[in-house]
C-alpha cells in the first residue's frame, strides 16, 4: 500500500488572510515561498512577490488562497504549515517545518533536512 503524500504547503486561517490582504494591495503578481542558505543554523525562510510562476515552481491553493513554491524548496517544505503571528510588537509569518530539525537562537535561521523520496 502506498504511503500519503503530505500536502506540500498548509495555511492557518490567519496566514491565508493575511496572504489575501497583501496580495490585494498589490493587484498582481504572487506570493513566492522557499528556503535559501544563509544564517548561523544553515538555511533561512524566504518569501518574495513574483509578477510569473517560474516553470519548475508548484503552485499550492488552499483556504481560497493561491501561494508559489519555489521548485528548489520542495522537498524542504513538504508537510509544511504557514501561519501568521501577530505579537505586541511585530507580526510575522511562521513556519511550521515537519522537516526543521535545528534554529539558532534569534530563530532566524534553521537546519532543514530534506524529505527522502522513496522508490515507488
Amino acid at each position: 500500500m502506498a504511503r500519503a503524500i503530505p500536502k506540500l504547503v498548509t495555511l492557518t486561517d490567519a496566514a491565508a488572510d493575511r496572504v489575501r490582504e497583501i496580495l490585494s494591495e498589490r493587484e498582481q503578481g504572487y506570493l513566492r515561498v522557499g528556503v535559501k542558505n544563509g544564517g548561523c543554523a544553515g538555511m533561512e525562510y524566504l518569501m518574495e512577490y513574483v509578477d510569473e510562476i517560474g516553470k519548475f515552481d508548484e503552485v499550492v491553493e488552499d483556504k481560497d488562497v493561491q501561494i508559489v513554491v519555489d521548485s528548489k524548496a520542495v522537498l524542504f517544505l513538504l508537510g509544511s504549515i504557514v501561519d501568521y503571528e501577530t505579537e505586541i510588537l511585530h507580526s510575522k509569518f511562521v513556519f511550521r517545518n515537519p522537516n526543521q530539525t535545528d534554529a539558532c537562537g534569534c530563530g532566524e535561521s534553521v537546519t532543514i533536512v530534506p524529505i527522502e523520496v522513496a522508490d515507488a
